[in-house]
């Protein structure tokens, strides 16, 4: 990439941020984070499905971008041990 003589060129590479995982925690209950909310700054805030719905107006009017991975709720299934039933 050539600069115009005198201007200097800076290139810059966003990483992709990792899914959230067990380890990924509420920091409004400590619950398994499945909302991850970016703030301006670099700062970001992790959410449980319950908490993102219940300031997810607050949090859309601060939020540089929100990553929802609330649907991986529905996509594991209940378990139960032998004989629980």
């Amino acid at each position: 990439m050539d600069a115009p003589l005198g201007k200097q060129v800076i290139v810059t590479a966003l990483a992709e941020r990792p899914t959230l995982n067990a380890t990924d925690r509420c920091d409004r209950c400590g619950a398994q984070a499945y909302v991850r909310v970016e703030l301006p700054g670099g700062l970001e805030l992790l959410f449980c499905a319950h908490h993102a719905r219940a300031h997810e107006d607050k949090l859309r009017d601060v939020a540089t971008s929100i990553t929802d991975e609330s649907s991986k709720l529905a996509a594991t299934p209940a378990t139960a041990a032998d004989g629980e039933i």
